[in-house]
């Protein structure tokens, strides 16, 4: 199902284009809304979510697939936590599925994947691990790195119950924007995978738009 947001760019309290292979970090309010948008489409934004009051406590895929009874997201779906809790919950959706399973890439995917001659290449893991490099007060490390999300991203489960990388489900500006059910931090990769079809074989840049709760939303 897809359903359009009613806010609008203008009203958003922060903007910012993120290019092809950068990080972006962020705390996002309870009731802040977040919106992530694909401008040009067949991008992948490999997405980590984090308690803001306790790291510990982070996005779960296992849980977030059990409560939803889907390995893919899409509107109304609720981002769960390692403690069951409620982290997120997609608001709009122009795209219809993102996928829980595929993880991120790594040098040492890239290598077992692909080639040897690979590992050398940019891969989302090395933004994350920049991103902690260079803000230590997130007090977070390479051990949390873990399940994350690949909003835009297509990976389809094969009927024997394995998982290939398609062409993306995207398009230019459609987005996906959520709701924070709690105090997040956002860390995101905006994927510079060269390798396989989840960007189309040309990263593009992505944009960012966060808005602040409605009055009636904050009461």
């Amino acid at each position: 199902m897809l359903k359009e947001s009613a806010l609008t760019p203008e009203t958003a309290v922060y903007r910012k284009v993120v290019p092809a292979g950068d990080y972006w970090v962020k705390r996002l309010e309870k009731g802040q809304v977040l919106r992530i948008v694909d401008l040009e489409g067949n991008q992948a934004a490999d997405t980590l979510f984090f308690n803001a009051d306790d790291p510990a406590e982070r996005y779960s895929a296992v849980d977030t697939i059990r409560c939803q009874g889907n390995v893919y997201l899409g509107l109304g779906s609720k981002l769960m936590s390692t403690e069951c809790n409620v982290m997120l919950e997609i608001v709009a959706d122009l795209v219809g599925q993102h996928d829980t399973l595929g993880g991120a890439c790594a040098t040492e995917s890239n290598t077992v994947r692909y080639a040897l001659d690979k590992r050398t290449m940019h891969a989302c893991r090395d933004s994350w691990m920049l991103a902690l490099a260079e803000h230590e007060s997130l007090k977070l490390t390479k051990r949390d790195i873990t399940h994350n999300i690949n909003f835009f991203m297509n990976v389809p489960v094969t009927p024997d119950g394995g998982l290939s990388f398609a062409d993306g489900v995207s398009g230019a500006g459609r987005y996906v924007e959520m709701r924070a059910c709690m105090n997040v931090i956002v860390l995101i990769s905006n994927c510079p995978q060269l390798n396989n079809p989840c960007n189309g074989y040309d990263p593009t840049p992505i944009e960012l738009l966060i808005w602040d709760p409605a009055p009636t939303d904050a009461a």
